[in-house]
């Protein structure tokens, strides 16, 4: 098991050309088979002594990868798909054959310096000052928690240093339309989610959560808007809800994990005007900056209000504090760590800071065509103009029903993935665009199947 034998070194070279094989050749997405079907095959190849290499191989190609939907096809539409360039797939096979530590400086010092240029760049990107930083995490999820976490200890330290008694509650603002990890980590956290209104245009404004931040009187840790919601990728208002929080003195996360990565693109920053004034970000790598699963960039303007909240103590683990003062575990609820955010680095050095500006203004600009192809069409209503790369539309006289039935037939005839979602209580269709092997001609054979 743990020497480079020559069956070993079979398996590794079988394993890199069937890999190879996937990226020539991506399948289009297809309903999988029921759990009925692949856990008996799949159960039956752990054994005591093993299936052998091929035999596993084999299963792995044939079963498992045929009964997973591709993320990165360009006919997958749904949620938020995935486009990892080719040389951050290939930086995380040798991430993973390069086994190390990377929660600390001492043991990772290469492989978190390389995390660390990445994370510069994208604090760079987004206008946050020199001294900030941060560490990658799993996801968004993991990064809202973190850095919530960290904000409600930042408002405690500073009620005690005024004087002040701590609220029964703390509380975290946000919108509606905020993505469902904010409410898991108020959730998990133990305190209130209070939900401001957001104008008719679907948007978090500093006006609502500044009355909302008074009408609380002083319990709020955190505000959180939206740099690109999940199921309309609208963009809260956030050089107003920015003032808002600061006049008040309270931590503003901007949640950029599908959004925040128009920052890498010069022409369409200015969409993003006020991220830089947030008090904590995370950008998802794994999303719209074409890095492999899980990659979510989690920063912080000031990173040493973070670490007091997140730096784990222990015996075991206080030479590692005591060799730098950089360590990625000081900055996320993990400890054991892979370098995840060393794919994006790798892909940045290959093919340039250009190239994926062009990647998101190609997409930006696909999704403005989409929607002209929407808006043509008599049966569809487009409900919102594009604000980045989110199309919300609906079929006209159609039912979730009808909505349920054509997703499931589309996925059926394998030409593609939609997802059916609702707005204010009546369902509808949204196709995420971060793919730039997706074309106009795939979009309009999908809508053409709305006829």
């Amino acid at each position: 098991m743990h020497t480079l034998t020559a069956d070993n070194e079979a398996l590794a070279r079988a394993v890199v050309e069937r890999a190879l094989a996937r990226r020539r050749d991506i399948p289009s997405p297809a309903t999988p088979p029921g759990a009925d079907v692949l856990n008996p095959r799949l159960r039956a190849a752990i054994t005591a002594g093993g299936i052998g290499g091929e035999a596993a191989l084999d299963l792995f190609a044939t079963v498992v990868t045929p009964a997973s939907l591709p993320i990165d096809h360009p006919d997958f539409l749904a949620f938020i798909p995935q486009a990892p360039s080719e040389a951050a797939i290939y930086a995380d096979w040798l991430v993973s054959a390069t086994p190390t530590f990377a929660g600390a400086w001492h043991d990772g010092t290469g492989f978190v310096a390389a995390e660390n240029a990445a994370l510069g760049w994208l604090a760079g990107c987004a206008g946050l000052p020199a001294g900030a930083g941060g560490c990658f995490v799993p996801g968004a999820t993991i990064g809202i928690l973190s850095a919530l976490h960290a904000a409600r200890h930042t408002a405690a330290a500073r009620a005690q240093a005024a004087g002040r008694t701590r609220p029964p509650r703390w509380a975290v603002v946000t919108s509606a339309e905020a993505h469902a990890s904010v409410g898991l980590a108020t959730r998990v956290m133990d305190v209130d989610l209070v939900i401001a209104p957001t104008g008719p245009d679907h948007r978090l404004h500093g006006d609502a959560v500044a009355a909302t931040l008074d009408a609380e009187g002083g319990r709020v840790c955190a505000v959180v808007a939206a740099a690109g919601t999940t199921n309309l990728g609208v963009i809260d208002a956030l050089p107003g809800i920015a003032a808002a929080c600061e006049a008040r003195g309270v931590w503003l996360h901007v949640d950029g994990a599908y959004g925040g990565a128009v920052v890498a693109s010069p022409r369409a920053r200015p969409r993003l005007a006020g991220i830089e004034r947030a008090s904590s970000l995370v950008i998802d790598p794994h999303k719209w900056l074409f890095a492999p699963y899980d990659c979510c960039a989690l920063l912080y303007r000031d990173p040493a209000l973070a670490a007091p909240a997140l730096t784990p103590r222990a015996e075991y683990i206080d030479p590692a504090h005591a060799a730098s003062a950089w360590n990625p575990f000081s900055y996320g609820l993990h400890l054991s760590r892979r370098p995840r955010g060393v794919p994006l680095w790798f892909s940045l050095a290959v093919y340039g800071t250009d190239a994926y500006a062009a990647a998101i203004d190609d997409t930006l600009a696909l999704a403005c065509a989409a929607a002209d192809e929407i808006r043509a069409r008599p049966h569809l209503s487009l409900i919102l103009e594009p604000a980045l790369s989110v199309l919300a539309f609906r079929r006209v006289g159609w039912s979730a029903a009808d909505y349920a039935r054509w997703s499931a037939r589309l996925l059926d005839d394998r030409r593609g993935w939609v997802a059916p979602s609702s707005l204010d209580g009546a369902p509808a269709l949204r196709f995420c665009l971060v793919n730039p092997r997706v074309t106009l001609d795939g979009l309009r054979t999908v809508l053409d199947t709305l006829a």
